[in-house]
């Protein structure tokens, strides 16, 4: 089984009640609801989350809420061990780690991951970017000196159930995707948010996104 996890905390830094509040007309996550509702890939799909309201919300777009412990949802906890109480409850060989606050994905996106995941031998997939190294200030270099380093941008992220329990997200044979700079935003601030609305609304007004639906 593929597991689908949304980790959805109460508590947040930068922006109060993120993950409920409204943008391009819904809440936040109820853009990563309906991606991962309309992936075919995904067997089953739950919102972690300790925080009730966030959960009411959840539920009425359709997700299937996994009670959170409260000592799971401190700002210190990281995704692996979202996921593995995830596994731990519900079973499964993957799990798919799906922020709420990276509200853009091209439709298929979490089937493609999906798929490339399972096309090879590896431990992990993630979606991401190229982010540029530059030299320090002051230091004259080459355009061809310039290297990249590749940054997971937490919209998709598939880890194998052995992976997890061995402590890792991502294992020793991590692969990786390159995803559009609009999939690339990720809500940390109001800008952010505020990006990431526009991007919403006009990938909305071309068609080429799905509007959340209250179920």
């Amino acid at each position: 089984m593929i597991l689908g996890v949304i980790p959805a905390r109460g508590g947040s830094k930068g922006i109060s009640r993120k993950n409920i509040k409204p943008i391009a007309g819904h809440p936040l996550i109820a853009w990563t609801i309906q991606a991962a509702l309309e992936a075919e890939f995904l067997d089953r799909l739950v919102v972690s989350t300790e925080d009730y309201e966030i959960g009411m919300v959840a539920r009425s777009y359709g997700a299937e809420i996994l009670d959170r412990p409260a000592e799971l949802a401190r700002d210190e906890t990281v995704s692996r061990l979202v996921l593995e109480h995830a596994l731990d409850a519900l079973g499964g060989d993957e799990a798919v780690l799906l922020q709420a606050t990276s509200p853009v994905r091209r439709p298929g996106l979490i089937d493609l991951i999906i798929d490339f995941y399972k096309s090879g031998d590896y431990d992990s997939v993630a979606t991401g970017f190229e982010q540029l190294q530059y030299p320090p200030h002051g230091v004259e270099h080459r355009r061809q000196d310039i290297n990249s380093v590749f940054v997971n941008d937490g919209s998709v992220i598939i880890s194998s159930q052995v992976t997890i329990k061995n402590r890792s997200l991502f294992g020793t044979k991590a692969g990786t995707v390159i995803t559009s700079r609009e999939e690339n935003v990720d809500i940390d601030d109001e800008f952010d948010f505020w990006l990431a609305e526009k991007i919403l609304e006009k990938a909305l007004s071309e068609g080429w996104l799905t509007c959340p639906k209250i179920l």
